[in-house]
């Protein structure tokens, strides 16, 4: 704001000096993270960061700052703020030719500097949207009749926010039926819509609807898909004509039947739905007026009665032709043909009596009904006692007709079995009555048999078994489940329901029965799936069946060998055997089949050390020498089955351990024949020699100890050698000149059974050197070494012999034990003396003078210590 109100303030002259507006245009993607670098202002408007007074940056707009970039107000470099850029929600109306901008202003300060720049920002579209129906369910109607080719636009396309190749680029169907293909075709304003083509011939009395999926995939990679559910209804066409289920019928009447009698029941068929399957029944134009007179025909039902008295006089029988008319259909025909018996008494009434529901000469029996149901009771009368009536049922079914307990001319009409709506709907009777002069009426009696919700609904399979590949996408179709329900209406609508057992991943729809599941599915999660699913009617009561459903889930090779550590380390000893189990590398891998196989492989050092691969023990080809190489590092690569093979590699480091297999080896004296002179007047205590030796091994193994076990010349204790360092001091004068021999062993403390070298340490006695022939002689002559009273770890103790020489025998050992005990009970009296005085004494010590003690001159022994002079032979 300062600066702003600087630039009203200043004069118009330094205006005059600023510069004019410039652009920049950046592009960038839509949804990048917070901190993406956009770019550099004062780089690409190539300022001199040099000048004595800094550049200053900074946006006009602060809130399009905080929302979607911040600038660093020192460089002029733009970066992505917090909240990502979505182009939709920004230009959700911008075409990709006019592309989506986001303008921005940005001050450069100070005033002297001032500029004012255009920064626009082209926000570049990613492929982050998917696909979207209007709608979940799509539904649409073809008439049976379309002909191959035929082509119905799906109007309620998907749409995608994305532009370009990110939008919506094809449509497919997951099932086509093989009656159906997606055609895409493209307007002029470039939106794709997609046309069902029909591919075949469609017959809706086969299959009434075909319900699928269309999926809309745009051209990202990978690309994205939407779905919706499509649903095809096949709308019904005249295509179908009535059909008589009898042709010919035969009606036999007595003159004196009476007037309204049922003659007979026509029925035609028409497998159309709706008006296309409306009948009606009419007398052909052969019938003649008067017989039409006499038939009264039902244009609905197609029932024929008698609707006046016969006059058997002069006709003896009538032929009826009846059409069943249907829309746009020639009429189907059935003839009747009804002969008149003429009467000579009374012929007999057969008066119905129904038990069960009838309407018109039809009953109406459940099918729940029990067998044996009553239906109706028939008395016959107007029988002339000299003659006898016979009554018998006609037609199929399970009917009898029976006398009715001992009452003369009473016929009871009932079920034998209980009846089927599933297998007959409908029943035709004819009850017979026949007197002696073969006087015959027969009555006409309908039976229609209600249905009832006594099926279940029966899956196509009790076990469906499916097979899916693991790392499947998600909801994608596993199969179609389907069950049938014989019953009619909504008794036999079968809805499906998964099992409470069913894990939530699996999703079922309830009426077509397509089984999905909808997550990506991982073997070694879990490899197999077993849950029921539920087929329910819609009857009262419900019934229901189930389906077992096993979905297994195949491998893919998706794991890499995993070894059960990071690295391995194992420890052997050295000198182990050739092919001997140094140790096992344990890896596994949760594929199943090939992709589960690993096999192990050495990277390096395959010429030392191999592989058991059944076990995975690895092993060495040859005995290994920690003194050569201590400590190997390999790398083992485990690779598996699959195609194509994944791998992984460890690292295993072998270790060997040290044994005792090297002695020591003395370095130095150099050899047996070797000496050193001693003057004869060195004085004991001074170092006149110094075995060394190494030993290859390590630890213990390498530790050595240094002992002199036999001599020549010289007292015994007359030398002393340092176990530790081998250095070896004069213990007594040296009376004699002349050579003095040492054998010294050199002992290791390994286990269980130490190593150890000996060598011969030569002193020659002397003023000067000045035979050394003599002094060659004397060494290489037989020499008779006599045996060291003390071993090296006395020696370790004790200064020499003089320690056997001070405890001579037995008594002076007691008498110095009762001295020391003595001598301890004098400390403790001390001890509690000085605890009581403890006070005084503190006092008394802070008042006295410390006098620092003069070290006394130990010059005397450096003086006494002479040079040695040595020569190796």
């Amino acid at each position: 704001g300062f600066y702003i109100l600087m630039l009203y303030t200043t004069p118009l002259s330094c205006l005059a000096n600023f510069s004019q507006a410039k652009e920049l245009i950046y592009k960038i993607k839509e949804g990048l993270p917070k901190g993406t670098f956009i770019g550099a202002i004062g780089v690409d408007l190539r300022l001199d960061f040099t000048v004595e007074a800094p550049f200053l940056f900074s946006l006009t707009q602060k809130k399009v700052s905080e929302q979607y970039v911040n600038i660093n107000n020192t460089t002029g470099e733009l970066y992505t703020s917090a909240a990502e850029i979505d182009r939709e929600t920004l230009c959700p109306y911008s075409s990709e030719e006019q592309g989506c901008f986001l303008s921005l202003d940005v001050f450069v300060l100070p005033q002297q500097y001032f500029q004012l720049v255009k920064v626009k920002l082209l926000i570049e579209d990613v492929n982050d949207n998917r696909p979207k129906f209007p709608t979940d369910e799509i539904c649409m109607s073809i008439p049976e009749n379309t002909p191959i080719n035929g082509r119905f636009a799906v109007e309620l396309s998907a749409f995608d926010p994305d532009l370009g190749i990110y939008g919506v680029q094809t449509y497919w169907l997951v099932n086509d039926f093989g009656v159906f293909t997606l055609d895409v075709e493209e307007n002029d304003g470039g939106e794709l819509t997609p046309f069902l083509i029909v591919t075949d011939f469609l017959d809706r009395e086969t299959q009434a609807e075909y319900v699928t999926d269309i999926i809309a995939e745009d051209g990202g990679t990978p690309p994205l898909l939407g779905a919706a559910t499509l649903k095809i209804a096949i709308t019904d066409v005249n295509d179908n004509c009535p059909k008589f289920t009898e042709s010919q019928i035969n009606v036999t009447l007595h003159g004196n039947t009476s007037k309204g009698a049922q003659l007979a029941r026509l029925h035609a068929f028409d497998p159309d739905l709706g008006a296309n399957a409306q009948i009606s029944y009419a007398y052909s134009e052969r019938v003649p007026k008067n017989t039409r007179s006499l038939f009264h025909l039902d244009k609905i039902t197609g029932g024929i009665k008698l609707a006046r008295k016969l006059d058997f006089v002069t006709t003896t029988f009538y032929k009826l032709t009846v059409l069943a008319n249907g829309p746009g259909c020639i009429p189907a025909v059935a003839t009747v043909t009804v002969y008149i018996i003429k009467v000579v008494t009374g012929p007999p009434a057969v008066i119905p009596r129904y038990i069960a529901p009838e309407k018109d000469g039809v009953v109406t029996l459940k099918e729940s009904e029990p067998a044996f149901s009553p239906i109706a009771f028939f008395t016959i009368k107007n029988m002339d006692k000299s003659q006898k009536v016979d009554c018998y049922l006609e037609g199929f079914g399970p009917f009898r007709l029976v006398p009715y307990q001992q009452l003369e001319n009473e016929y009871l009409l009932e079920t034998t079995e209980t009846l089927d709506y599933e297998r007959t709907q409908e029943y035709e009777l004819i009850l017979v009555a026949n007197n002696t002069q073969d006087l015959i009426i027969k009555t006409f009696l309908k039976v229609q048999v209600l249905d009832e919700n006594d099926n279940a609904p029966v899956f196509q399979q009790s076990l469906v078994e499916i097979s899916i590949e693991e790392n499947n996408s998600p909801n994608t179709f596993l199969t179609q489940l389907q069950a049938s329900d014989p019953d009619s209406e909504s008794r036999g609508e079968v809805i499906y329901i998964l099992g409470g057992d069913t894990p939530g991943i699996f999703v079922v729809d309830h009426l077509t029965g397509v089984l999905t599941v909808a997550t990506s599915l991982d073997r070694e999660e879990k490899e197999k799936y077993r849950f029921i699913v539920r087929a329910v009617d819609q009857g009262t009561p419900r019934r229901e069946s189930i389906a077992t459903v096993v979905v297994t889930v195949l491998d893919r090779n998706d794991n890499s060998p995993c070894f059960i550590n990071k690295d391995f380390t194992f420890f052997v000893p050295e000198n182990f055997p050739g092919y001997g189990e140094i140790g096992v590398l344990s890896v596994t891998d949760p594929d199943a089949g090939k992709n589960g196989w690993v096999a192990l492989s050495i990277l390096n050092g395959s010429d030392i050390f191999m592989i058991d691969t059944g076990r995975g023990a690895l092993r060495a080809k040859t005995s290994l020498d920690r003194e050569q190489q201590g400590t190997y590092q390999l790398w083992i690569e485990a690779a598996d089955g699959g195609m194509p093979a994944l791998s992984s590699v460890t690292m295993v480091t072998v270790l060997l351990l040290d044994v005792n297999d090297n002695p020591p080896v003395v370095l130095f004296p150099q050899s047996n024949q070797s000496y050193m002179l001693v003057l004869p007047n060195t004085t004991p205590g001074t170092s006149i020699a110094e075995v060394y030796a190494v030993d290859k091994d390590t630890g213990m193994n390498a530790v050595i100890a240094y002992s002199i076990i036999k001599r020549k010349g010289g007292e015994p204790g007359s030398f002393a050698i340092d176990p530790e360092t081998g250095n070896i001091t004069l213990k007594r004068e040296l009376s004699n000149r002349g050579l003095y021999s040492l054998l010294v062993k050199v002992s290791d403390h390994g286990q269980p059974e130490p190593l150890y070298s000996t060598v011969m340490v030569n002193f020659f006695v002397n003023e000067t050197v000045n035979n050394e022939s003599y002094i060659q002689s004397l060494l290489t002559r037989d020499i008779d070494i006599e045996v060291e009273e003390k071993p090296w770890y006395i020696s370790q103790m004790t200064d020499g012999p003089e320690r056997y020489e001070l405890f001579p025998c037995r008594p002076i050992l007691i008498s110095l034990s009762v001295a020391c005990l003595g001598l301890f009970s004098l400390v403790l009296i001390l001890i509690s003396y000085i605890c009581c005085k403890r006070f005084k004494k503190i006092r008394k010590k802070r008042s006295e003078v410390e006098v620092p003690l003069k070290l006394k001159n130990g010059s005397t022994n450096f003086l006494n210590r002479k040079l040695r002079q040595m020569s190796n032979i």
